[in-house]
């Protein structure tokens, strides 16, 4: 793997939620927040648990510190959580922008909770968190139909293409 790897897959990903942002933007704070399936329950807390865990792979792999996971209740507005996610892939990017590939390799100590610790490179942390906003982001597509939205096509493949 190498750090242009990781800028591609971040790049997709903030394509990705770009295109859901869209159609976020048009839920009500009642849409936004309304208990509808899946392990969160809401749009809401679906995307506020994708940001926070995002933000916590970065700070562990050594960009900037996050602090206490984020609130699902500190975004009651769909405008709230999209201009926070802004700031974060700016986080992102910067910090991908001064790695090399050499840093990838870099070990990382990492728990969760109080639970036990573990060792990993940082461009697996990375991969894996790019991956992890893949899978809620198909939660969140879901959630959207239920509401009676649909976010369209934002496949990889329509990345390529679009960029293409």
């Amino acid at each position: 793997m190498r750090v242009a790897d990781l800028q591609r897959l971040y790049d997709y990903g903030y394509w990705a939620n770009r295109k859901l942002f869209a159609v976020i933007a048009e839920l009500t704070p009642e849409e936004f927040t309304r208990q509808v399936a899946g392990s969160y329950g809401s749009v809401r807390n679906t995307l506020v648990h994708v940001l926070s865990a995002e933000w916590g792979w970065l700070d562990r792999c050594g960009g900037r510190e996050r602090g206490p996971r984020l609130n699902a209740e500190d975004y009651p507005t769909p405008a709230a959580l999209i201009e926070k996610w802004g700031s974060v892939e700016a986080y992102v990017r910067e910090f991908l922008s001064g790695l090399r590939d050499a840093d990838l390799s870099r070990e990382v100590e990492f728990a969760f909770g109080a639970g036990p610790k573990y060792r990993m490179p940082v461009g697996q942390l990375l991969q894996h968190g790019a991956n992890h906003a893949v899978h809620h982001r198909g939660q969140v597509a879901l959630l959207l139909r239920m509401l009676g939205r649909t976010p369209g096509d934002f496949d990889l493949l329509y990345y390529d293409g679009d960029r293409a």
